[in-house]
């Protein structure tokens, strides 16, 4: 048996893609999850299954949102020792932890170029990247934030993000 996280990507963001958390519970314990726990409105849940991966789970759901609900969205899977490790990699410092962001991809991220880009031209924010997430802070919040989309461009797959707050409260419930 597994522990897995799932996480969808622009759920409940304004009027597009609105989705009951009780609704996302549903049909995760009908696609065969069990423990299935939901945390916020934004499409955060931790699940149990059998041992088929995080690229099956992430297939399923992303399925079974488009049958059910007719939603087209990223869906970002991790194991919860993945996900552990990404709270335990993280190399910078969490001052506010709502204007932290951990970036999970679906892909690869190109960390050769990431590493390379000049942080000068983002003076109030920072940048530190593993092979599969990305850890931005925003001294000015994150509605000026502008790393998390250029995290974006240098992935082969889908980025959505959640702030240190939601992270740790998700380690937390894997651990149930």
């Amino acid at each position: 048996m597994g522990v897995y996280v799932v996480l969808l990507r622009g759920i409940n963001v304004g009027a597009h893609n609105r989705i009951a958390m009780a609704d996302l519970r549903g049909l995760l314990g009908d696609l065969g999850y069990r423990d299935v726990a939901t945390h916020l409105q934004s499409g955060n849940a931790v699940v149990t299954s059998g041992d088929e991966g995080p690229d099956a789970v992430a297939a399923a759901v992303g399925a079974g949102l488009g049958e059910r609900f007719g939603l087209e969205v990223p869906v970002v899977v991790r194991t919860a020792e993945a996900f552990d490790a990404a709270v335990a990699a993280n190399p910078l410092e969490v001052g506010d932890p709502s204007r932290f962001l951990v970036l999970f991809c679906s892909g690869t991220l190109d960390t050769e170029a990431l590493s390379a880009l000049d942080t000068a031209e983002y003076p109030r924010e920072r940048l530190a990247v593993t092979a599969t997430e990305a850890y931005t802070a925003h001294e000015e919040g994150l509605r000026f934030a502008r790393l998390p989309e250029v995290v974006a461009r240098y992935t082969d797959g889908s980025v959505t993000g959640r702030n240190w707050r939601t992270v740790v409260r998700i380690a937390e419930m894997t651990r149930r």
